[in-house]
């Protein structure tokens, strides 16, 4: 059997996404109706300019006790977000994620156009079991390398 897609594997196939300048409150409660762990930010451009995830919440509004109703999201948010693109391999992207701390990629195609997001929630557990057998291969072989 052949190893699914990250854009194969996505469970929402729809872009949640809110403007730079949405409260964090705004955020949150568009991130538990529809049941999903991070939104897209995008500007007036439709270009993406960054990712709010639960974690960002966490640590940069919760933890700092911030206001969320008047904190906005580009305050906050992850700027930049790695990509991956459709046809990468669920267990390439899970490597991504154990390799650089983070659960939520979002899917962009080579000219630019934002599909989604692949959740690690998304992969299923021999594709998370591949993902980390490479990452611990991987430690081994920079072990080794000094």
């Amino acid at each position: 059997m052949s190893e699914r897609t990250v854009f194969q594997s996505m469970s929402q196939r729809h872009v949640v996404s809110l403007p730079p300048s949405a409260s964090v409150w705004e955020a949150a409660c568009v991130m538990t109706k529809d049941n999903i762990g991070s939104v897209l930010i995008i500007d007036n451009a439709a270009a993406m300019v960054g990712i709010l995830t639960e974690r960002d919440l966490m640590t940069r509004v919760l933890a700092k006790a911030l206001n969320p109703q008047t904190t906005k999201v580009s305050e906050v948010m992850t700027h930049e977000p790695h990509c991956i693109g459709p046809d990468a391999k669920v267990s390439e992207a899970v490597l991504i994620m154990i390799e650089r701390g983070f659960r939520h990629l979002p899917i962009v195609t080579p000219a630019g156009k934002i599909l989604g997001v692949f959740s690690v929630r998304d992969a299923l557990p021999r594709e998370i079991g591949a993902a980390v057998s490479l990452a611990e291969f991987n430690d081994q072989v920079n072990d080794a390398l000094g």
